[in-house]
């Protein structure tokens, strides 16, 4: 193949993975902005995405820092969650009994309403961005329990008999046979984890982001969620935009390490 093949084969593989969400999009501003003036709805309730973007543009370097702020929560707390996560899943991996005792308390943290932590948090550690990466670990950390469990647990039983059968020992087994195993997975729940970890970033900056040196989105919709509703969503977007931008560089992450592993990246959109 030719490098002209290879640069068209780029190109198309390109447009046929950028264009059409490119033009759903634009389909979709240019019907809010239409229904928006046709049917002269106040910009206090519904402001078009015109004025959101000269918003997001008055606004650009209060955004660019408050996202830059939240991103590096979001991540210190995602990080922090894949470690507690896959050190607790080995741990869960090690005997059906020690599941059985520890996994409804794992539990506790996806059904317990972080709305309602969040403030027990505050009032035990103060402002502050420990508290915002606490936050994010609580609300992050149980897709990367359950799944990084299920990898280690779910290794084939004719391989773990071959391990022992050459008197492999226990640490052995994990580290060459149940940790790699669970790796695909692991990934798979980060991607997951990548946007609970923005969310539990801006519910802790709602509460207790206010007296911070820096300050992030959560805090920035709050100082604009009574008289500037377009700041306001302008804000949401850019949160919209990082958990998109976690997402990407996780799965571009995914596909290497994968690659790496000998196995192959399934697409459901292609």
């Amino acid at each position: 193949m030719s490098l002209s093949d290879c640069e068209d084969l780029d190109v198309s593989k390109l447009a046929k993975n950028v264009l059409p969400p490119l033009l759903l999009l634009v389909a979709f501003l240019s019907t809010w902005e239409s229904v928006v003036w046709l049917l002269k709805i106040p910009a206090i309730t519904l402001p078009p995405p015109s004025r959101i973007a000269l918003a997001a543009y008055k606004n650009a370097d209060e955004l660019v820092i408050a996202t830059g702020y939240t991103a590096l929560a979001s991540t210190c707390g995602l990080l922090c969650s894949v470690v507690i996560g896959v050190v607790m899943a080995a741990i869960f991996s090690q005997a059906a009994i020690i599941r059985r005792s520890f996994f409804p308390y794992a539990i506790f943290l996806q059904t317990v309403p972080i709305v309602a932590v969040a403030p027990l948090l505050l009032h035990w550690f103060g402002n502050g961005f420990q508290t915002i990466v606490m936050i994010v670990i609580i609300i992050s950390l149980f897709p990367i329990i359950v799944n990084v469990t299920y990898g280690m647990v779910s290794v084939d039983r004719q391989l773990v008999n071959l391990f022992q059968l050459n008197r492999a020992s226990r640490w052995q087994i994990f580290f060459k046979l149940q940790l790699p195993n669970s790796v695909p997975l692991l990934i798979s729940a980060t991607k997951t984890s990548a946007g609970l970890a923005v969310i539990g970033a801006i519910v802790g900056e709602f509460f207790a982001g206010l007296s911070t040196p820096l300050s992030g989105l959560g805090y920035f919709i709050m100082k604009s969620l009574e008289y500037k509703i377009d700041a306001m969503m302008a804000a949401v977007i850019a949160s919209a935009l990082l958990g998109n931008a976690m997402f990407t560089v996780i799965s571009f992450i995914e596909s290497k390490i994968l690659a790496r592993f000998g196995q192959v990246q399934s697409n459901v959109f292609q």
